[in-house]
């Protein structure tokens, strides 16, 4: 039996074990799909000795980053972004060869750019944590120019305080990459000037928890267009099961 497995800490809810577990036996196909809790990435190796039969694994927090180190080899994208959340395992004559990938950034272009507008050419970037990266790439990708808001002052960052009227109107695309509103803290926001979004804005929410955030909630009343980010979740989830399998 195939094995594929999802390593962070802490583990939590696992959507990807779910999602996986569930597919293998709708399709019937003979795989498993485990959680590996690790408190280290230093604890990393010994899973791969454990579980020869693994073939591909997913990376959350906090290790999208640290795993790097591990790995033989890196695609372009996650070279660009420097970070990994798909790992394809492959075994040669006894030797394993790790390359990481980075299928957020697939997920979240497959899914804003129906979305676009002409007026849409640059966009705001709430957080800078590991998922920022991907989003970044993938706006870059898409042809958008893109600022980083910060909470700290920062070179080439934008800080909250610093979001004008004419900031506002200039970036008309806004994505949440914090934490900020997510379940159980759903009556949370992020601090931006809300009263000057326009039917003109795109409001994009990496939160799925609940369906629809205080962000979006916020922007809607303005007129903007919002998406929440269950559907990048799934598009990247196809995307791994892809890079395991090609």
């Amino acid at each position: 039996m195939k094995k594929y497995g999802l390593i962070g800490y802490p583990l939590g809810h696992s959507f990807s074990k779910n999602f996986f577990n569930e597919k293998f036996h709708s399709e019937n196909i003979d795989a498993e799909y485990v959680n590996f809790e690790i408190p280290s990435i230093q604890e990393f190796p010994s899973i791969l000795v454990e579980n020869p039969n693994l073939e591909g694994l997913n990376v959350t927090i906090p290790y999208k980053e640290q795993v790097i180190p591990y790995l033989d080899e890196l695609d372009k994208d996650a070279a660009a972004i420097g970070a990994v959340n798909v790992i394809k395992i492959t075994r040669q004559k006894g030797k394993i060869k790790l390359i990481g990938y980075n299928s957020d950034v697939i997920g979240f272009t497959q899914s804003i750019e129906p979305l676009l507008e002409p007026q849409h050419k640059k966009a705001l970037i709430l957080g800078t944590g590991g998922a920022s990266k991907a989003i970044a790439h993938g706006l870059k990708e898409l042809g958008l120019e893109y600022k980083f808001v910060s909470r700290n002052l920062r070179e080439g960052m934008l800080t909250y305080s610093k979001l004008t009227p004419e900031t506002m109107d200039e970036y008309k695309v806004i994505v949440n990459c914090t934490p900020v509103g997510m379940y159980p803290q759903a009556d949370q926001y992020p601090d931006i000037p809300y009263l000057h979004l326009t039917p003109n804005h795109l409001l994009y929410d990496l939160l799925y928890n609940p369906d629809t955030t205080l962000f979006m909630k916020k922007g809607s009343e303005k007129g903007a267009v919002t998406k929440n980010g269950l559907e990048m979740l799934l598009l990247q989830a196809f995307a791994a099961w892809d890079i395991w399998n090609k």
